[in-house]
């Protein structure tokens, strides 16, 4: 069953959701009003039978302390005479109960009969209501729960009543008293309310599954118009958008929020896109190349010394060349995955900048390196990359500064940080370029690998890319200044350590 009502589409789940709510309101409704009838009705029978037993205690007590003389006159003689003729047992009625009659001291719907201790019947306002004894009869042991539990109730085929009986004395007489208070014209009214009720509810049951079933259809209509949108989208084509509702509510969220993963996904589809075929293009050429010389040997280098040694020479460089793209593509590929695993410990920055310095010195060729400061400061990183960072700065320094050109290092404290720069009079980069160096496979043109009359390896256009991702995943902020023809200038504010405890790190 959970199965199946799992597998409804929303729209019928939202229908039933909010038929059944509505439904169980309706019928709760209902319930609570033919409660709160009943208990209405009979709270009121009995309030009306509870104040004539008063006020008939009352009148009893008041005519037993009155004198003789201020009792009501008896019976005319005329009355008496018809009484008699109508029933020869008739006894005259108490004076208490013509007090009684005078005051009209019962509530309307309330019945009374006295009996005196001989059983005889002196008093009844109401002869053609049933006898004592058939309501005696007639009464239930389990009166429904809105009834007055230290109340008798009768039932007869048509209507109910409240019965009390009590025996009461009066100047040394016993009589018998019974109160009764029908429910009657209340109990069909109550009886008729509940088949009105009933149909009532059913013909609400299926207005609201009507109603339910149009306004979730109405409510999901931008949902479908949205689910529609999205799957007319293509891997082929992510520049189709949905059209954003014109309502500023919940479904324009949730379009806004589509469309800006749409925008990511286009973005990153394209990078993926250009970065297959930037390598693609990349590893094409070693290929072509060492093609080239294998044949080159295949053909003349058994016979020739001098072109063999140059084929070899080719081929084992540009394999370097390939293996170094390579594992510059397996980084960047750990990095995309968050399985690169980095080291972070507090790190001496002003021996680790002596030391890459140094080793840079020793392959500068015709180019001057300068450490022009090195102030010491402590930071909290990974050695062997951060190493690598500052080795693909140096290096895209020498790369595109002519020869006799000078490159310079310095490390400067600023507050909480070290401001590193590492500076070059080189060839510049062009204000419109500054923004994407750090792209991936992304280079200017050729012309920048030039130096004087040496022409270098334009390389992959992926070191910048990997020094921006080390530059993040330690704060390290980098800000490049250049101008075409005056070099080039990147300055690198790193933070300090801070007490952090040591181990290793995926990112």
């Amino acid at each position: 069953m959970s199965s199946k009502i799992k597998s409804l589409r929303v729209s019928t789940k939202l229908m039933l959701v909010n038929a059944v709510i509505l439904i169980g309101i309706l019928l709760l409704t209902s319930l609570l009003t033919i409660a709160g009838l009943y208990f209405s009705v009979y709270h009121q029978a009995e309030m009306d039978l509870q104040h004539s037993i008063t006020e008939v205690r009352r009148s009893m007590e008041r005519s037993e302390v009155m004198r003789d003389e201020e009792l009501p006159e008896p019976l005319p003689p005329e009355a008496k005479e018809w009484a008699l003729r109508q029933n020869p047992d008739w006894v005259p009625p108490p004076p208490f109960l013509r007090l009684l009659y005078r005051e009209g001291v019962l509530t309307p719907g309330v019945v009374l009969r006295v009996v005196d201790a001989d059983g005889r019947k002196i008093f009844d306002s109401a002869i053609h209501y049933p006898t004592v004894e058939e309501v005696s009869s007639h009464i239930i042991p389990d009166p429904p729960f809105w009834a007055n539990e230290e109340m008798q109730v009768s039932r007869f085929d048509n209507f109910y009543m409240y019965y009390e009986p009590m025996t009461l004395n009066w100047r040394g007489k016993a009589y018998q008293l019974h109160f009764i208070r029908m429910i009657t014209a209340e109990r069909d009214f109550l009886r008729s309310l509940g088949h009105g009720l009933l149909l009532t509810n059913l013909l609400g049951v299926v207005l609201a599954l009507c109603a339910c079933y149009y306004v979730s259809r109405r409510a999901l209509a931008p949902i479908r118009a949205i689910t529609e949108a999205a799957r007319a989208i293509e891997v082929s084509d992510l520049s189709r958008r949905v059209e954003l509702p014109p309502a500023k509510d919940e479904l324009s969220e949730l379009v806004q929020t589509i469309n800006h993963m749409l925008d990511r996904l286009e973005s990153g589809f394209e990078q993926q896109r250009r970065f297959v075929s930037d390598a693609s293009h990349e590893l094409r050429t070693p290929v072509t190349v060492m093609l080239g010389y294998s044949d080159m040997l295949s053909r003349w280098g058994r016979e020739d010394e001098e072109t063999l040694d140059e084929g070899i020479a080719a081929i084992r460089t540009e394999a370097e060349n390939m293996k170094a793209l390579i594992e510059r593509l397996l980084f960047l590929a750990r990095a995309d995955q968050k399985r690169q695993v980095l080291k972070k410990e507090p790190l001496d920055f002003q021996e680790l900048l002596a030391d890459v310095a140094k080793k840079a010195d020793l392959v500068k060729g015709d180019h001057a390196l300068v450490l022009e400061a090195n102030e010491p400061g402590v930071i909290f990183a990974d050695e062997v990359i951060m190493r690598q960072m500052l080795r693909i700065f140096i290096e895209n320094a020498f790369k595109y500064t002519p020869a006799g050109g000078t490159i310079t290092l310095s490390s400067r404290r600023a507050g909480n940080a070290l401001r590193v720069e590492v500076r070059d009079n080189g060839v510049g980069i062009a204000p419109e370029h500054q923004a994407k160096v750090f792209d991936r496979f992304y280079r200017v043109d050729v012309s920048r690998t030039k130096s004087g009359d040496d022409v270098h390896a334009g390389g992959t256009g992926l070191g910048l890319s990997i020094a921006r991702w080390i530059a993040d995943t330690h704060d390290i902020g980098i800000h490049l200044e250049s101008e075409p023809g005056k070099g080039t200038t990147i300055c690198l504010t790193v933070p300090l350590a801070e007490a952090e405890p040591e181990g290793e790190k995926s990112v």
